[in-house]
């Protein structure tokens, strides 16, 4: 679905940024090739954004650390 009708920017695009590392809405954009123009979309990107991020961090922490010898 469409989630930036501004930028044209669906939501599985804003989901591989926060893959690629982008941490909030804006730096997804900024990943996608520019900024947030009206801003009405920001809170459903910033949202899709944290879905993703939290998945990734629960993923993170649910491996073993690793241990120096």
């Amino acid at each position: 679905m469409f989630v930036c009708i501004c930028n044209a920017y669906r939501d599985s695009e804003i989901a591989d940024a926060a893959r690629n590392g982008a941490r909030s809405a804006c730096e997804a954009y900024e990943a996608l090739g520019n900024g947030p123009n009206c801003g009405c979309c920001l809170d459903t990107a910033e949202d899709i954004v944290q879905q993703v991020r939290g998945a990734a961090d629960a993923r993170d922490t649910a491996l073993p650390a690793k241990t120096l010898a």
